[in-house]
């Protein structure tokens, strides 16, 4: 029995915290283990041999400042994770090990506003589809992320806004995708995600205070704090959507005039230029031909970045990030809506606000959304339970 305070109660302590470390990063040397943890570098080598021994962790040769170094992995045998994106016009989902390597993804076209039992449905056979083409069993997923284009209602675990998915009203997505896989399944909105994703593997590695910015048929921002997620206590936090610009503004989903949204995402935007340009317009085809020179989808697209530039300074007068993310077709763009988000930042923000921020496109494109899902799964497993699991049956018992 294990008694607080105990040698064996501390090892494991240690164990977990290594094992955390490594799965948050997807790989670290020893030596960076010990940086993040605080152990010593005595401490760290001994658990990495017994995890080695276990089969949780992999050990590799690499070398880091022109040193030879060891670099520590969890095992590629010791699970997988799911990433579930769903977006108004498309499913994407991944298969990724606790090494951080994607096994497999596919997307494909779903009106997800539809039907949620038609989108899970296609959820649930490309999940299984993918699992199988890994020839890993399913015996092996661990968990599952799962984004969604609203806000989550942090005590009920629906979608906090049935304005935005009509089809949803009174889903709880947990609870739906769970019950379908059979394994833990763990939900946030496309926003938080993309801002997770690219915090984990893009532009906002290295940064503990950003904002991801996704401009799609809505508007949200994901909000990394000290190098979590922030959510608020009702999960609405980021709603940047629906900052007024213009009181006296076109009618909003959400009821009020003006909002940010109104100006900015796809289904306020595209009409502007259908009578132009056709009745079929996307807006990933306006930014192609905002690229290509067209001078109407150029005065477009520069008008939505300086309108996100006045949400964005907004925010930097509030949080004082260090960086935004644009994701979305938008960010496609480049440096014609990066150009005047800089500009409205500029104009609007407290000048030392200013100065400290960068202004980026996402390096995810649209796998933002879907990686960042994988990386919620990571995050959201126990640390105590992979040990377990992997640990083998005739190992001896921690000391």
């Amino acid at each position: 029995m294990e008694t607080p305070g105990s040698q064996t109660s501390l090892h494991r302590a240690n164990l977990e915290r290594v094992v955390r470390a490594v799965r948050m990063a997807g790989s670290l040397t020893q030596a960076e283990i010990a940086r993040t943890t605080g152990l010593s570098a005595a401490t760290v080598s001994n658990i990495v041999r017994e995890l080695k021994d276990g089969g949780t962790v992999e050990v590799t040769p690499t070398s880091a400042g022109g040193r030879r170094a060891r670099s520590v992995s969890l095992s590629g045998s010791a699970g997988i994770v799911i990433g579930v994106d769903f977006g108004h016009t498309h499913l994407r989902v991944a298969v990724g090990n606790l090494a951080h390597q994607v096994l497999a993804e596919e997307a494909e076209p779903l009106d997800v506003d539809a039907s949620s039992a038609q989108g899970f449905d296609r959820a649930e056979e490309l999940v299984k589809r993918l699992i199988a083409t890994t020839g890993i069993g399913q015996d092996k997923v661990i968990g599952v992320g799962l984004g969604v284009p609203g806000p989550i209602d942090v005590e009920s675990g629906t979608l906090g806004s049935t304005a935005i998915l009509p089809g949803w009203t009174g889903i709880n997505p947990r609870q739906e995708l769970s019950g379908r896989l059979g394994v833990p399944v763990y939900v946030d909105n496309d926003a938080n995600l993309g801002a997770l994703g690219e915090l984990v593997w893009g532009g906002g590695r290295g940064v503990r205070d950003l904002a991801y910015i996704k401009v799609a048929s809505g508007v949200g921002a994901g909000l990394v704090m000290g190098g979590q997620i922030y959510r608020g206590p009702g999960g609405t936090a980021g709603e940047i959507g629906h900052i007024t610009l213009d009181e006296s503004g076109p009618v909003c989903r959400c009821g009020n005039r003006g909002c940010l949204e109104t100006f900015t995402a796809a289904r306020y935007v595209l009409p502007l230029l259908q009578s132009s340009h056709g009745a079929d317009l996307t807006m990933e085809r306006v930014v192609r031909m905002a690229r290509e020179g067209d001078p109407g989808c150029r005065r477009v697209i520069a008008d939505v970045g300086r309108h996100i530039g006045s949400g964005v300074a907004n925010l930097c007068n509030l949080l004082n990030p260090s960086r935004v993310v644009l994701g979305g077709d938008l960010a496609e763009a480049g440096e014609l809506v990066l150009g005047p988000i800089r500009d409205s930042v500029s104009r609007y923000a407290i000048p030392s606000a200013a100065r400290q921020l960068s202004v980026l496109p996402g390096a995810l494109g649209g796998r933002a959304e879907v990686l960042g899902a994988l990386a919620l799964a990571l995050s959201e497993m126990g640390d105590s339970t992979l040990l377990d699991s992997t640990a083998p049956a005739s190992a001896p018992a921690f000391t």
